[in-house]
């Protein structure tokens, strides 16, 4: 698989997000045994980026690539995130540097390394001034825990004055044919500051797939039945999307799954998206979209579709984002 470049880290250029097979979604935390397989088997597929974050669990999900990478690590760009779970007894969401000294030995111990290659504020802290994170991040790269530093949601201001205080590798945010937001002002300002983006959700929390039109089959604490995105006859209007892509993919003679990450592909280089799968199939299928080449027209096509119906996240979590 061909690599491209997160702000000088490379990476394979499609990734592995691991959050799903421990929480949130049908199935998570049910088979460990195929999840450490997947991640085996994308490794052998050639991709080397794999994401997880401390809350996922929470901690539950670097525990489980903690032992997958077991013997292995040397093949992987090791990503996590911290800033979601407190370990100060502070409320809400704790970016401060005494938080982070003691969640980046957390996750060191969890994932059984040395150092994280891309470490990612989750969400940005509102009550802790980004210079005061990325100044303790810095920190950390001098001391050899953490290779390059990341971002996750973060608005264009806090990316600019992050990496003002120390290079910032790249930014996480959801980014996919329903999810555009990032291209009117942060897809921009990465390019100039020469940041990558790496795109969670990239396949729209798999109703890009093409293989959910109810909600029947998810199970009664999927995170979807509860998403305003899948609520309030939202689900219905945006089979338009998966119509769309169900079409290219039909031309193409790809999977919907794969139109949709190579058409995330076809926006430039500096892009990396982490489609999550906890099965071996999905994860053969998603690797196999880096050598998809959509058409102009194909492309162009994708373009015109106008972003989903409903918002990507309830109130609460719509309000903790693009800061």
């Amino acid at each position: 698989m061909r690599n491209t470049s997160l702000g000088g880290l490379e990476v394979s250029r499609i990734g592995l997000g691991a959050m799903g097979m421990s929480i949130a979604y049908t199935g998570a935390g049910r088979g460990e045994a195929e999840s450490v397989r997947t991640v085996h088997h994308a490794l052998d597929l050639g991709v080397t980026h794999v994401d997880t974050a401390e809350v996922y669990g929470p901690f539950l999900n670097e525990e489980l690539v903690g032992r997958a990478l077991a013997g292995r690590r040397d093949r992987v760009v090791l990503a996590t995130k911290f800033g979601l779970v407190s370990h100060t007894g502070r409320p809400g969401p704790d970016s401060t540097p005494e938080n982070i000294r003691i969640a980046v030995d957390g996750s060191l111990r969890r994932l059984g390394t040395d150092h994280i290659d891309l470490y990612h504020q989750h969400r940005v802290d509102p009550d802790t001034p980004i210079e005061e994170t990325v100044g303790a991040l810095a920190e950390l790269v001098t001391a050899g825990k953490v290779r390059h530093i990341g971002l996750s949601e973060a608005g264009p201001s806090t990316i600019r004055r992050a990496h003002a205080v120390h290079p910032v590798a790249a930014v996480q945010s959801e980014y996919s044919l329903w999810t555009r937001d990032v291209e009117a002002d942060v897809l921009p300002v990465l390019r100039e500051l020469g940041i990558g983006l790496v795109p969670y959700s990239p396949l729209g929390r798999g109703f890009l797939t093409g293989t959910i039109r109810s909600l029947d089959g998810l199970d009664a604490d999927d995170w979807r039945r509860t998403n305003p995105r899948f609520a309030d006859g939202n689900l219905e209007r945006n089979l338009r999307i998966v119509d769309e892509v169900s079409a290219v993919a039909a031309e193409a003679g790809v999977t919907s799954a794969q139109v949709a990450l190579a058409w995330l592909l076809a926006q430039g280089e500096g892009i990396a998206p982490i489609p999550g799968t906890s099965r071996i199939d999905r994860v053969t299928e998603n690797a196999a979209a880096a050598d998809v080449e959509l058409t102009a027209d194909q492309v162009a096509r994708l373009d015109a579709l106008t972003p989903a119906s409903g918002d990507r996240y309830d109130r609460d979590n719509m309000a903790a984002i693009d800061h």
